[in-house]
């Protein structure tokens, strides 16, 4: 199946503590289905100090449902993702506006 959201789209989230936030996704999970989206669903991570990076507590985007994301159109607001095929190819669409993505 086709995937409806992908990395780097721009996403709102529908559902659950950060309703209404919007971000980038950062990378996708289709078999868990879920999602990593900057600045959403953050967690604290405590991390020990190596000679790499600093330690201490951490903020890090955990994942996040693909069924509580929506992606953005151009008017800022969620909407569906519907697929069509335009010259030959098969291309995804929102719903709301019939805009390609």
């Amino acid at each position: 199946m086709a995937a409806k959201l992908r990395k780097g789209d721009t996403v709102v989230v529908l559902a659950g503590k950060d309703k209404g936030k919007t971000g980038e996704i950062e990378s996708v999970d289709p078999k868990a289905g879920k999602a990593v989206v900057g600045g959403v669903n953050m967690a604290i991570r405590h991390t020990r100090q190596s000679q790499a990076s600093q330690g201490g507590r951490i903020p890090k985007a955990m994942p996040i449902d693909l069924s509580n994301l929506a992606i953005q159109d151009a008017n800022g607001k969620a909407t569906r993702v519907g697929f069509r095929s335009e010259d030959g190819k098969k291309v995804r669409f929102a719903k709301t506006t019939g805009d390609v993505i």
